[in-house]
This record gives structure tokens, C-alpha cells and sequence, in this order.
């Protein structure tokens, strides 16, 4: 008896032992070379140093799904999806871009893009117009902010990540995309077709205002900011008899950009000193760059206004002016996106953007996940309309701190003390809403009357 149950159990060993040689040959001539190779590597490098041990696990699970899914699958689609699923598990800045989002961030960085013209946010769900550009194709055809999609090229709008609604809305200049909205207080949906034309985002913004202010609003971090910026410095410096006596530099809601632009957007104020510095793995310096005095504006008083969401190349800015006490920084805390990535491109035309280091503002600091804070805190609303909204249960805004698995902030980070007290901004009193001289286009924005009040006060200082 106990000879026959040794062959039963002899026979159920080799009936396991050719299943498991089945599926491991499921994975094909090169998967089982492979798996030879991991073999070696694993008796040549130790286990916890070798970073290809978990690869045969990876191939398993994809021979498993190649051959036994219910239905055919895209090898391409599969190998692309555990790439972003891996990188996913970085930091939320680090992201994988297949061919098509790699083209969109490219026209992005570039300010021009085959599209419609309109801008977007998710509000409630729901993908919302919040605005759209002057002359171009959603204007002409009479989109207006707050109106909802429902549908975009013949897709559902309804929670459709903001990415892909990019995506479905941009293409060749000359093509069509159909839209269905909704519209506050309309019953009936509104059916749309935009022709998509080539679109110029302008990222620099600028007018005189009175007593010789420049007002310059910067949109995004793109490849012609500096020198959008220096075209709109030298107009008004022509335009006005006796040129510009201060600048308004208006920052708010600019989710950053290059890097690059924004050490020339610094350098047109600094004539010396580190304006940003880079630190990768372990806190080795990547890179140091310092302003130079060649082509420095004058010394004007400066004003940058932020809010919660400057963010990244918008924020190495406003760090850079205040450590450097070169302007009075006004406006709420800042989001805190204090880490700098790199496109990196793979063979099949994708990329990883990839998070390589963090960047520290001329003293040292590190403002990951912790922001900037103003030298003068002024919220959009005055402070009793504030008071009362909050007390309605208004929520803070996001922020760096707020998304999953964001990087901690180098709490190694030591700024130098500072060198000179900054500027000073004036008095705001709480529940004082400066008035907006006639001409000005601040009649409904309290942070920008205020911060114009503080750039008066500067420049009457001055004069005594």
C-alpha cells in the first residue's frame, strides 16, 4: 500500500513538473534565454544589488496574459502600460509619455499647437471651459467659461482625465472636432465644430499703468518667455516718457515650465549671486547657476504677486527675488513644487519625464511640499468677505503637500541668513480695499489693487 501511494505521489510530481515546464515555455525561445541570463546575473551579483531580479516575475505575469487573456492582446500596449504603471509609483511629477503625449508636451514647451484655442479645467467632474483665446477657433464659435463638455469627438466627457480631452482637442490645423456642451441657465445642449488652426500661446502679458508701473503678467514658462518678457520691458521703457519707475510682476495660477526661462526671467533683475541650484541622489549639486550683470534692468522696485497655484519655474522666480530682498513678494503660500524633471527619450519614440533632483533658492532653501511664503500675505478676497466664506465652509486649495507620494521636503536644507532687510511694502490695512485708480484693470481683483498700493508706497518712499 504505502509502495503504491509512493508512485501516486511520483506520478502527481512529474504531471506537476510538466505543467510548470509548459508555462514557463509559454514564454517563448528569448523569454527562456532570459531566464537564463537572470539565472547567471543572480549567481554573479548579489541579490540586493542586482536590479533585473524582479524581471523574471515581470515576464511570467506577461506570458500569462499573452496566453491565456480571454481575448488577443497588444503585446506594445501591454509592455507601454508597465512602464507607466512602474513609473507611477514615483513621485506624482514623474510620469511616462507615449509618442502622441510626448508631440503635446513638446508644442506645449513650444507655445504653438495645432487646437481649438480653449482652456480647461476639471470642476466637479466635469471638464470646464475657463477661458479661451483671443481670435481663435472656441471664441468665434461662442464657447464661454463655465460651459461643461459632454462630449468631445464622439467620446464622453464625464470624468475623462483632463490629458486625453488635450489630446482628443488638439491635431493638423485644418481638421474638425465635434463638441457637446452644457450651459448654465440653457436647457437645450449646445452642439458645436471647431476648426482647429495653429495656436500661439502668448506667455507675456503687459501694460503701463499709472505713475510709470509696468504691469507684466507671465502665463507659463515656455520657450519665448524671456524674450516676450524683454520685447514688453523695452515697449514701455519707449512708450512712456521717462520710461518704467517699478514693475508689477504677476505670477499668479502660472504652473511653471523651463527651467531655463526662468533663470533668464531672474537674470533680467539680479546682477550677481546664485539665482537657483540643483541637488540629485543623496544631495550631490547637479548645477549652480548665478545671475550676470550684463544686461540687468535698473533698479526699479518690484512687486511679484503668487498665489497657491505658482507653482515650479514660477516659484524659482519669486524664491530667487526674495532671497536677493529685490522685490516685495505678496499674495498667498505658494504650492510647493520644489523638484526639477527631464524628458528622456526611448527608443520607440516615447519618454519618461523623470524626476532627477530638487532645486533650492539662493540661500539654500528648499520650498518642496512647504511653498513660499509672501513677505506680505493678502488673500484675493478682503478679509471680511474671507472671514465669512470660510466660516460657510470654503476649503483650503491644493497644494504639492496634498498629492500621494509627493517628495519630502530636504529638511537638510540650511538658508544663509539674509544680507539686507527687503523693501518696504507699505501699510494694507485689514479690511481696506484700495481703490483702482481710473484706467487701471484691477476693478475686481483686491491681491492686484494691493499690490499696486505697495509698489505706490515704494516709489513715494524713494522720492523722500
Amino acid at each position: 500500500m504505502a509502495k503504491q501511494e509512493d508512485a501516486r505521489s511520483v506520478r502527481r510530481r512529474e504531471r506537476r513538473a510538466r505543467f510548470g515546464t509548459l508555462a514557463v515555455g509559454a514564454l517563448g525561445g528569448g523569454a527562456l534565454v532570459g531566464g537564463v541570463l537572470l539565472a547567471a546575473v543572480a549567481h554573479a551579483v548579489p541579490e540586493r544589488a542586482s536590479p533585473f531580479r524582479n524581471l523574471g516575475v515581470f515576464a511570467r505575469a506577461l506570458a500569462h496574459i499573452e496566453s491565456s487573456y480571454v481575448e488577443e492582446v497588444d503585446q506594445d500596449a501591454l509592455v507601454r502600460g508597465a512602464i507607466r504603471g512602474m513609473v507611477a509609483t514615483l513621485d506624482p511629477h514623474s510620469s511616462y509619455l507615449d509618442p502622441e503625449e510626448l508631440r503635446v508636451l513638446s508644442s506645449d514647451t513650444a507655445g504653438r499647437f495645432g487646437g481649438v484655442g480653449v482652456e480647461i479645467d476639471v470642476r466637479d467632474g466635469w471638464l470646464t471651459v475657463t477661458g479661451c483665446f483671443e481670435g481663435g477657433p472656441a471664441e468665434r464659435a461662442g464657447l464661454l467659461p463655465g460651459d461643461q463638455f459632454l462630449a468631445i469627438g464622439g467620446r464622453g466627457a464625464r470624468d475623462l482625465p483632463i490629458d486625453e480631452a488635450v489630446r482628443l482637442m488638439r491635431g493638423e490645423p485644418g481638421t474638425e472636432v465635434r463638441a457637446r456642451l452644457r450651459r448654465p441657465g440653457v436647457e437645450a445642449a449646445v452642439e458645436v465644430v471647431l476648426r482647429r488652426e495653429l495656436i500661439r500661446v502668448q506667455a507675456v502679458t503687459a501694460r503701463l499703468l499709472g505713475d510709470g508701473i509696468l504691469y507684466v503678467k507671465l502665463r507659463a514658462f515656455q520657450e519665448t518667455t524671456a524674450a516676450e518678457l524683454r520685447r514688453a520691458i523695452e515697449r514701455a521703457t519707449v512708450e512712456r516718457e521717462g520710461g518704467v519707475r517699478g514693475l508689477l510682476l504677476d505670477l499668479r495660477d502660472n504652473p511653471g515650465g523651463l527651467l531655463e526661462q526662468a533663470v533668464l526671467v531672474s537674470d533680467e533683475f539680479l546682477a550677481r549671486g546664485v539665482i537657483v541650484s540643483t541637488r540629485g541622489r543623496n544631495g550631490r549639486q547637479l548645477d549652480e547657476v548665478s545671475a550676470r550683470d550684463a544686461g540687468t534692468r535698473p533698479d526699479w522696485p518690484i512687486v511679484v504677486l503668487v498665489n497657491g497655484f505658482t507653482a515650479s519655474a514660477a516659484e524659482i522666480v519669486a524664491g530667487a527675488l526674495q532671497d536677493h530682498h529685490r522685490a516685495v513678494i505678496l499674495g498667498t503660500r505658494t504650492w510647493g513644487k520644489g523638484s526639477v524633471q527631464n524628458v528622456i527619450e526611448l527608443p520607440d519614440q516615447s519618454a519618461l519625464k523623470l524626476t532627477i533632483a530638487r532645486y533650492y533658492t539662493p540661500s539654500g532653501r528648499s520650498i518642496q511640499a512647504e511653498g513660499i511664503e509672501p513677505d506680505v500675505i493678502v488673500e484675493q478676497l478682503d478679509p471680511a468677505t474671507l472671514r465669512a466664506a470660510r466660516g460657510a465652509g470654503a476649503r483650503d486649495p491644493l497644494s504639492e503637500a496634498s498629492l500621494a507620494r509627493h517628495l519630502q521636503n530636504d529638511a537638510s536644507s540650511r538658508p544663509t541668513p539674509p544680507t539686507a532687510p527687503p523693501p518696504d511694502p507699505g501699510q494694507i490695512r485689514e479690511g481696506t480695499a484700495p481703490e483702482a485708480p481710473p484706467g487701471e484693470p484691477f476693478e475686481n481683483d483686491f491681491q492686484a489693487r494691493a499690490a499696486c498700493q505697495s509698489l505706490r508706497a515704494i516709489l513715494a518712499s524713494r522720492r523722500e
